[in-house]
């Protein structure tokens, strides 16, 4: 089935259940398209079709849960550079530790008084 064709039998499909003749089921098997992808049609042309942060967010509601608040876009940039930091820290902290076991001389300076 072409682009077309598709959208026209989508709109009439629509119109149909709009017309209130028949529910999602009965053109579920009318057509062979899924209830689920026709209620989402549907939603869509009336624009009522929820966005991934509100479906999560009722999901969280559903369980009972709260969602997490929003934060602001600077917040979010210094917890990427703090991980980003951490993340360097650790490889270097790894690369001391391979090289002291490669090499047998410790690379760090241990300060304090000598016994």
């Amino acid at each position: 089935m072409d682009k077309r064709k598709e959208n026209i039998s989508k709109e009439a499909i629509v119109a149909e259940y709009l017309t209130g003749s028949k529910s999602y089921r009965g053109l579920e098997t009318k057509y062979g398209i899924s209830s689920r992808t026709i209620c989402d049609w549907v939603m869509d042309f009336q624009g009522r079709k929820p966005s991934w942060k509100d479906k999560k967010r009722r999901n969280l509601e559903i369980k009972g849960k709260k969602p997490e608040p929003e934060l602001p876009k600077d917040v979010k940039l210094l917890q990427a550079s703090l991980r980003k930091s951490q993340l360097k820290s650790e490889l270097l902290e790894e690369i001391l530790k391979l090289s002291e076991e490669h090499t047998g001389i410790e690379l760090r300076k241990k300060f304090g008084t000598k016994q």
